[in-house]
Order: C-alpha cells, then sequence, then structure tokens
C-alpha cells in the first residue's frame, strides 16, 4: 500500500553525509572529454565572475601551456608562488598547500587534477591535496579530462589505443558538489589543434592522426556526458531522500526487476537486461524475503540465488531485502530510490485468493503511482527447477502431527472435566488453546490438522445430539463455524509469529557467530591462526569440509583444511587454480570444470583474490542454499581482509627491515670510508715521512712522528674492536664469563688502560667504601667503561673533569660516569645507543664509528645490568648510569 506522504521521513544516511560536509569546502570539477577544449580557461572565466562578485580568489596552480587567451584571464587574480623541489639535480615547480593553508582563501584555482606531484611532496596526487584543501573548508574550482578517471581508464584505452598513467579516483567525481562539462565538437577541437592552440609543431600532426580523430573525440564525449549524468542522477536521489521526497522523478530511466522463485527468474533477469539495453538504463534485480519463504521448496530457492548471480553477471545490481509484503516493500524501494520502471512476472493463483486480498501483481499496478509497471506470463521451468534443486524440501514429520492429536486430545479432556462448570460455547476456548500450542511448537500445516480434529471433536463430544456429528440446533451451526475460522485464523497467525522467531533466532544466532568469528580472526596473532579460525567456523556454520588455498611462489598452496587430513586431486587442483586467476567460482554446481569434487570460490579484497577456498560434502544435488551461499561469502569476505592484514603487517615489517639494514649499510659505509681512512692517512702519513726524510729529521720530531703512528694505530685497533663486538652481538646471545670482581680494582685497571685518551682531563674517584663484590664479565665491563670514558674525552672540553662514583642503592650498585661538556639533547638519551648514531658536534666532534655506546648497552645487558644516559642537574653534562646487581651471596648491608 502507499505510504502517506505525512509519514515520509528524510534519510538519515543522506542527512548524516550532509552534516559531515557541511565543514568541508566545495569542490567544482570543470571535465572535459580531452585535452584543448578549453577548460583551464573556463575555470578561469568563472574565477573573475567570483572575484567581481567579491569572492576571496587566488591561484593554487594553473597551466596556461603559453596560451595568451589563457595568460590575459590571470590578470587581476593573486597568485600563490609554487613550491620548487630539488628532484634528480632538477627544480620542479609544485603547488604550495602550506601557504594556501595559511593564506586560507575563499575559494582556490587548481589545476590538472591527475597531476602526480614530485618525490618529497607531503602528497604523492594532486587530488590528495585537494582533499586536503576541502577539508579545512576552503573551496576548489578544478581541472580533469575524462581519460583520468580511473573506472574508465581501461574504456578509454581500447577506444584511444593510449593508456594513461595518471588517474583519479572515481570518488573524487562522486564527491563533487559541482560538475561543468566543457564541450568542444570533433571538428571545432581539431581545427584548434590544426591552429596550433592545443599542442605545436609535429606533435600537433601525430595527436591529429591518432589521438584527436573524430571517432574517439565522439567516444571520448559520450563517456564525458554519462559520467557527469551518472552524478547529476545521484545528486538527485540524495536531495529526494533527505527531503523525503517520494519517487519517481523523471528525469532519467531505471529499471527493477522483481525475483521470486516461481517466476522464472532467469529467463525474467534476461529480458530485464533487454529491457534495459531499450531504455539506456540502469537496472536492479531485487527479491523480497518474507517469512513464508522458509517453508518454500528449495528449488524455489535455489532459483533465486541463481536469478541474482545472473542478474550481476549481465551487468545489474542483484538486492536482497526481508519483508512482510512483497508488492508494499518493492514500491517502497522503486520510490526512494527513484526507478520509474518494474518488471515482474504474473505469478498465477486462485481467483478466490485473488478476491480476498489481489496478487502482488495488482497491488503493485494500484499502488504504482507514477512508476511504469511491466508485467509478463511467468515461464515456467520445471526441470530447470528440478535440476537446481538440492536437498530435498523439509516436509513436516509425521510425528508433528501426532503430537498435535494429543493436544487436541489433552484440550477434549479439560473440556470434558470442565463441562459441568461452564457453558458449551466457553469450552471451544479449551480446544482453541490446543490449536495454538499445536502452532507454536510444529508450524502451519500440524496446526491445520487441529483445527479440523477440534472440530470435530467439538461437535462429536459437546453439541447435541452428543456422540454424532448431526447438529440439531441452527446456533451450533453458527457457533461451530466461527469456531472453525477463529481457529484456522488464530493457527495461520501463532504458525507466522513461530516462522518469524524461528528466522529471527537463526539470524540472532548466525550474527552471533559472525561477531565471535571477527573477534577471533582480530585476535589472531598470526597467519595460521587465521587459516584455522577461518576453516573451523565455516565448517561449523554449514557443516561441510573445507580447504584454503594462498599462493606461494607463483601457483596454490594447499595452507589449511578441515579435516586436517583433507587433500585435493589434479581436477580439484585445476578448478582451484582457474578459480583464483579468474576470479570466478569453479568446480562443483558451477558454470566452470563442474566435474570437481570441491565448489571453489575466490577470496577477495579491493585488490583483487587473495586465495581460493574450498567446499564440499556428502550431500547430492545443491551444495550450497541461498542463505548458505550469502553466510560464506561473509565469512570468506571477512577471512580475507584478516588475511591481507596478515600480509600487510608482514610488508611493513619487511620494509622497515629493509630500510633499517640500508641504514646500518650506509652508516658502516661512511664509517669505514671516512673515520677508518682518518687514522690510517695519518700512520701513512707519518711513516712516509721518517721513510724520505728520517736521516735529516730532528730526534724529537721523528719521535713524535712515531708517537701519531702508535697513537693512530691504537685508536685503529679501537675501532675494529668495536666493529668486532658489535658482530659478536649481532651473531646471537652473548654468554659472559662472570666471577666476582672489586669494583674500585675494575675502575683502576680500566683507567690505566684509557690514560693517553684521558691526559688532556682531570679524573675524580669517589667510590664508596665497603662496597660488596659483584659478580661480572672482567673483560666485558673494562671495555663498557672504557667506551664511557671515551666518550666523556670526546664531549668534554679539554681540561675539564670527568666524575666516576659508586654507590650501594638496595640490592644493587649504581655506578655513574660524568663529564662536563654540553649534554646530550633531550631527544637523544636514547637514540644514543643506536647503532651508528652519534650526537652532532660538528666543532670539536672526534673521529668515531658511532658503535661505542651501542656495544656498551649490549654487553651490560649481557651481564643482567642496566645503563641509562640523562643530564647533571647541578651544571651542563652528562652522566651515564649503571646498575649493577649485588649477588646473593653479598647481599648484606654494610656497618654503618
Amino acid at each position: 500500500m502507499d505510504v502517506p506522504s505525512g509519514e515520509r521521513r528524510p534519510s538519515p544516511e543522506v542527512l548524516l553525509q550532509e552534516a559531515q560536509n557541511g565543514a568541508r569546502g566545495r569542490l567544482k570539477v570543470f571535465l572535459g572529454a580531452a585535452p584543448g577544449v578549453g577548460k583551464t580557461y573556463e575555470m578561469l572565466l568563472t574565477a573573475q565572475a567570483k572575484r567581481r562578485e567579491g569572492v576571496d580568489v587566488v591561484v593554487g596552480v594553473v597551466e596556461t601551456h603559453g596560451r595568451k587567451e589563457t595568460e590575459a584571464l590571470i590578470e587581476g587574480l593573486e597568485i600563490i608562488p609554487r613550491r620548487w623541489v630539488d628532484y634528480k639535480g632538477r627544480q620542479l615547480a609544485e603547488m604550495d598547500i602550506d601557504a594556501i593553508l595559511a593564506r586560507h582563501p575563499r575559494l582556490v584555482l587548481v589545476d590538472e587534477l591527475a597531476h602526480t606531484n614530485a618525490p618529497g611532496s607531503r602528497h604523492p596526487k594532486r587530488y590528495l591535496d585537494v582533499e586536503e584543501l576541502l577539508a579545512n573548508g576552503i573551496d576548489v574550482y578544478t581541472t580533469l579530462n575524462i581519460q583520468h578517471v580511473e573506472s574508465l581508464n581501461d574504456v578509454v584505452a581500447r577506444i584511444t589505443r593510449i593508456r594513461v598513467r595518471e588517474t583519479v579516483p572515481d570518488s573524487i567525481i562522486d564527491r563533487a558538489d559541482d560538475i561543468e562539462v566543457v564541450d568542444l565538437t570533433p571538428e571545432d577541437l581539431i581545427a584548434r589543434l590544426r591552429e596550433g592552440k592545443v599542442y605545436i609543431g609535429e606533435q600537433a600532426a601525430r595527436a591529429t592522426e591518432n589521438y584527436f580523430s573524430p571517432g574517439n573525440l565522439t567516444a571520448l564525449r559520450e563517456l564525458a556526458l554519462r559520467r557527469t549524468a551518472q552524478r547529476v542522477d545521484a545528486q538527485m536521489v540524495d536531495y529526494m531522500r533527505s527531503h523525503a521526497i517520494g519517487g519517481p522523478w523523471p528525469a532519467g530511466e531505471r529499471l527493477l526487476v522483481g525475483i521470486n522463485g516461481a517466476s522464472g527468474g532467469a529467463a525474467l533477469v534476461r529480458l530485464a537486461r533487454r529491457m534495459a539495453d531499450r531504455l539506456r538504463a540502469p537496472w536492479t534485480a531485487l527479491h523480497i524475503e518474507t517469512p513464508q519463504e522458509s517453508r518454500a521448496d528449495e528449488s524455489e530457492r535455489a532459483q533465486v540465488a541463481e536469478a541474482l548471480r545472473l542478474a550481476e553477471r549481465l551487468g545489474g545490481t542483484p538486492v536482497t531485502l526481508p519483508g512482510e509484503d512483497v508488492a508494499a516493500a518493492m514500491i517502497d524501494y522503486a520510490q526512494s530510490h527513484n526507478f520509474t520502471h518494474i518488471l515482474v512476472a504474473h505469478a498465477s493463483r486462485s481467483h478466490a485468493l485473488d478476491l480476498i486480498r489481489g496478487s502482488v501483481t495488482q497491488r503493485l499496478i494500484r499502488n504504482a503511482g507514477g512508476i511504469n509497471i511491466h508485467v509478463v506470463s511467468p515461464e515456467r521451468t520445471r526441470a530447470a527447477a528440478k535440476s537446481a534443486a538440492g536437498r530435498p524440501a523439509e516436509r513436516t514429520k509425521w510425528w508433528a502431527y501426532a503430537a498435535s492429536l494429543g493436544f487436541v486430545t489433552a484440550a477434549c479432556i479439560a473440556a470434558l472435566l470442565l463441562r459441568q462448570a461452564f457453558a458449551v460455547s466457553n469450552l471451544a476456548l479449551v480446544f482453541l488453546v490446543g490449536v495454538l500450542a499445536s502452532a507454536v511448537n510444529y508450524g502451519l500445516w500440524p496446526s491445520l490438522f487441529a483445527c479440523v480434529v477440534s472440530v470435530l471433536a467439538f461437535n462429536f463430544f459437546f453439541l447435541p445430539p452428543l456422540y454424532t456429528f448431526t447438529i440439531a440446533d441452527p446456533e451450533n451451526v453458527v457457533a461451530l463455524f466461527f469456531f472453525a475460522v477463529v481457529a484456522v485464523i488464530a493457527s495461520n497467525l501463532t504458525a507466522r509469529l513461530r516462522t518469524q522467531a524461528i528466522a529471527a533466532q537463526q539470524r540472532a544466532k548466525i550474527t552471533e557467530e559472525l561477531y565471535l568469528f571477527s573477534r577471533r580472526l582480530a585476535s589472531a596473532a598470526g597467519l595460521d591462526d587465521v587459516l584455522w579460525a577461518t576453516v573451523h567456523q565455516i565448517a561449523l556454520l554449514l557443516k561441510v569440509r573445507v580447504v584454503l588455498l594462498l599462493p606461494e611462489e607463483g601457483k596454490l598452496v594447499l595452507k589449511a583444511g578441515f579435516p586436517p587430513e583433507d587433500q585435493l586431486d589434479e581436477a580439484d587442483l585445476a578448478a582451484a587454480q582457474w578459480c583464483f586467476e579468474k576470479n570466478e567460482a569453479a568446480g562443483r554446481g558451477a558454470d566452470t570444470l563442474p566435474g570437481a569434487k570441491r565448489l571453489f570460490r575466490p577470496m577477495r579484497t579491493g585488490r583483487g583474490a587473495i586465495g581460493v577456498m574450498g567446499i564440499d560434502s556428502d550431500r547430492e544435488g545443491l551444495l550450497l542454499s541461498p542463505d548458505e551461499s550469502r553466510l560464506l561469502d561473509s565469512v570468506s569476505d571477512q577471512a580475507a581482509l584478516a588475511i591481507e592484514r596478515v600480509y600487510l603487517a608482514r610488508d611493513i615489517a619487511k620494509a622497515r627491515l629493509a630500510a633499517e639494514t640500508d641504514r646500518l649499510r650506509q652508516a658502516l659505509l661512511t664509517s669505514i670510508s671516512h673515520d677508518l681512512r682518518t687514522p690510517l692517512a695519518s700512520i701513512i702519513g707519518s711513516a712516509s715521512s721518517l721513510v724520505a726524510h728520517g736521516a735529516e729529521l730532528d730526534p724529537q720530531i721523528r719521535i713524535a712522528l712515531l708517537r701519531t703512528i702508535q697513537e693512530e694505530a691504537e685508536r685503529l685497533n679501537r675501532f675494529i674492536g668495536n666493529l668486532l663486538d658489535m658482530t659478536r652481538l649481532e651473531s646471537g646471545p652473548l654468554k659472559p664469563q662472570s666471577s666476582l670482581v672489586d669494583l674500585s680494582d675494575l675502575v683502576g685497571a680500566t683507567l690505566q688502560k684509557a690514560q693517553k685518551i684521558l691526559k688532556e682531563h682531570r679524573v675524580e674517584i669517589g667510590l664508596e667504601p665497603g662496597l660488596p663484590m659483584l659478580s661480572l664479565d672482567v673483560v666485558l665491563t673494562e671495555q663498557v667503561l672504557f667506551n664511557l670514558l671515551d666518550n666523556a674525552a670526546k664531549y668534554a672540553p679539554a681540561g675539564s673533569k670527568i666524575l666516576i662514583g659508586a654507590h650501594r642503592d638496595g640490592g644493587s650498585v649504581e655506578l655513574a660516569i660524568a663529564d662536563e661538556g654540553d649534554g646530550i639533547p633531550e631527544t637523544d638519551c636514547e637514540r644514543i645507543f643506536d647503532k651508528f648514531y652519534r650526537v652532532h658536534r660538528a666543532d670539536r666532534q672526534r673521529a668515531g664509528t658511532g658503535l661505542g655506546l651501542a656495544i656498551c648497552r649490549g654487553f651490560i645487558e649481557a651481564m643482567g645490568a642496566t645503563i641509562q644516559a640523562a643530564n647533571r642537574t647541578d651544571r651542563s653534562g652528562a652522566v651515564f648510569t649503571l646498575r649493577f646487581p649485588v649477588p646473593a651471596t653479598q647481599t648484606a648491608e654494610p656497618p654503618t
């Protein structure tokens, strides 16, 4: 029935979208069929008109290509200077998005939306720059050629035999507030081309011979006009829904075809496709799922599923909606989505039923309003229905009728016991309870059987003459008739409620299972967990055997199965490979390779097929019902996204590892090529001086040169030692050779070893007396202390003081080494322990590999201790704090 106009409500989805877009800027696209039609000229012309109206307009980027008439239109407009980007020694000018955001005009002009930005820009594509401008509330005028629209890229390539590499997602066009088609006839555009207004010289001649042929330009014009018409049509539908306007508006033809199990669905779908072609209209195949459908024959449900799949293959949009009344649901959907035509097959019904309620076809015609209804005779394909049928229709068991008879018997006994206390007319209600009990527990047909038995029992036991089926009093005839009518109506309504309740319970169970499945996928740690959860869930829901295959080195490999011992034969592998390559179902029950044991379906994401799922069972006939097929699609989609998430995480980890490896390799090469060559240069220079002029040199100079050789050789030895130490750390867990050591002896030995590097600094030692012995590796600890002292000497000025202090703190001993340098930037207190990282001190930085502190942390943590870097609180300078655990045998506190 028609919905009263007063009860229509605006679409909440559209209103929400409008609210979200309220703070965004507006986007207007000047769309052209080909280069040279005048998009930029028209955009500037419109912008000048806006400027004269007082709108704040700036030029973000406009390409005039040297055309004087276009350059003239820029005069008077503020131009935001472009940002220069250095790329392979070349300076490239790009739109300065930061300058535009800081300026924040009302309207900005951005030419060539499909442009690819220079590497190093904030966004790789210009349309992403435009998205950011819109998100900040700035209106944008932009230009675009139809060949740059992503979904039309293949079509344009087939037309022109030229594939455009720079594309823009269709979502940009779909979100545009306005689209203005800038159009020229092919003859005018070719004339402009020959006049040199598009390209010059030989380039214009080649373009005329290839891309700019009249046939190509005509096809491109049609694409541009059709794509714009689609956007306008979508805007009109959104406007109708947001303003609660009932459709249709006859601005464009749209066809809706109704599908049910008895309508000869495949033939009706093919007819709809032919009709849509004649109308040049988009079309949708709609199936309304009613509660009664759960009692329908499985063959009819299979026909519906096949018809919807055929509609999708033929270019239609399959839609399934739940509803009580097929006619009302179809009319409501058609009006809300602006369909102008409805195509249905006339379902044959008994004349009496048509008089009582009216068929679906009659109600569609009665309530269609401005929608055209096309009714065709149904094509009965019984043979096809039988072949499509899988499992036999679920029939009511005999014990349901026996139980219904039991309910009526119990009601009869209760009525006999109450006969002395109540009038006969009231006893009919007792039988009605038995009928309702049968309807609640067993459905329609057993409850109708209970109705018949109740009428007969009521007549036989309670209406005079008793114990006969004869009725003497005419009033009792009326009473019995109305009792029968009430019983039938009550049983029918109760059975319908039972069907709806069962369907709701099944949907709730499936929804809960899908929710739990999504939780399991979200918590899955790796690919194996995702695959196992998927096969187990499908086997549990559909009672089938499942296998999952994923691509590996160019071919599909069985990765998971339930039961786990399942194997694939050659026919199954061929079907699975075809399914993956073609992204279509194959195998049992499919159109391709139906001889395979299993049905294989691709697991899809937005980037295409990422794997194949195979199912089979011992049941004969149709492997999946339509409901089960939709459920499998839902589980498969969730699993595909989870698998893709695992792949993306793995790719990110590989990319990070590769980037870190490359960074370390570059740092190592820099260290070897610079830091290690420095002492070698000193050694070679001193040695060559001694060889060439040794006899002529003063003895003190010779000694100085020899000392330089010795010092630089020792420094080189330390560098190489650091590299070897880091190799030890990287090669696997380090096993310290620990023994009880006196910390003061360890500090003294290290200072003796570091005399040369500390000769320009004053060292002050403050060790707390009575410190316990510590379990340390002497060699590793000495190396740690030496590296820390070397680091202090590098970054503290000559003549400054280096402090070494230690004290006990509960169950550990803290050793601190502090200097009087500039300290460590707060952001680098942790980074200085990274391999090859050094704080920049260009004015007095000494050579080094950047490995010393990384080695310190590796050695310290291998011994179960910790190391931290911080800045001194009393003055400038850095302090490194080592915290060693006190062995259990030394835990007693020293006497005070």
